[in-house]
């Protein structure tokens, strides 16, 4: 890892407004390595302008990233008004999936994550994505153990994949959580099978979801096309 260099390019990108190229000649490294690096870093107004005046190819390269941006956004808002349009049929099951999600899933525009203990409201949801959504091979699940649960860790797993009617190719490697040291190793609760991630990497899906929430719901949450 070289951190001194990512660490100055940093500073270059913070303190000078520093283009990519010219960071990546003064620290010696490739302008794909700044770019990851200082990504994160908001340039101020003056720094933006600044760049743009010696450097024309910036603006066109913002100018780009900004018709992306719309775009992208313009397909999200695509998704959730298909998702307004289904809610509107009014389909019990597909409404009680949607709330499912809104009370219990994550709120990621890009990645649908439910988290549960609940073998049978898990099931429930599973089986609300395959029959509103067709999906199959997109699942994928990654069971959330506690320390006790080691020695039963396949049982767990298979526990959930035979619940959720899903092969072993849906299975992430398996989170532990560890005992802390104030905890004199008990555990409070009874989760016998720990909790459970349901997890689906597609835009549509989720976007499409949040539409039939904000739906239901009677409300608009930009936040959520961001």
């Amino acid at each position: 890892m070289k951190t001194r260099e990512r660490e100055l390019a940093q500073r270059l990108r913070r303190e000078e407004g520093a283009a990519i190229g010219e960071i990546a000649r003064r620290v010696g490294v490739s302008k794909s390595s700044v770019s990851i690096w200082v990504r994160h870093i908001e340039l101020t107004a003056a720094q933006r302008e600044a760049l743009v005046q010696r450097n024309p190819a910036y603006n066109r390269q913002l100018s780009g990233w900004t018709r992306m941006a719309e775009r992208r956004r313009a397909e999200r808002r695509a998704f959730q008004d298909a998702g307004r349009r289904r809610a509107r049929e009014g389909d019990p099951i597909f409404i009680a999936g949607c709330m499912l999600y809104w009370a219990e899933g994550a709120k990621d525009r890009n990645q649908l994550q439910f988290v549960n203990s609940d073998p049978a409201m898990a099931r429930f949801f599973v089986d609300f994505l395959r029959r509103y959504f067709e999906l199959s091979g997109e699942i994928r699940i990654t069971c959330r153990l506690y320390a006790d649960h080691l020695a039963k860790q396949t049982e767990v797993e298979n526990f959930w994949l035979e619940t959720l009617a899903l092969p072993r190719t849906a299975l992430r490697k398996s989170v532990v959580n560890v005992y802390s040291k104030y905890s004199k190793r008990l555990r409070v609760g009874n989760l016998p099978y720990g909790t459970c991630n349901v997890v689906v990497s597609r835009t549509w899906l989720t976007q499409t979801i949040f539409g039939a929430i904000q739906e239901i719901g009677g409300f608009t949450r930009e936040a959520w096309l961001e």
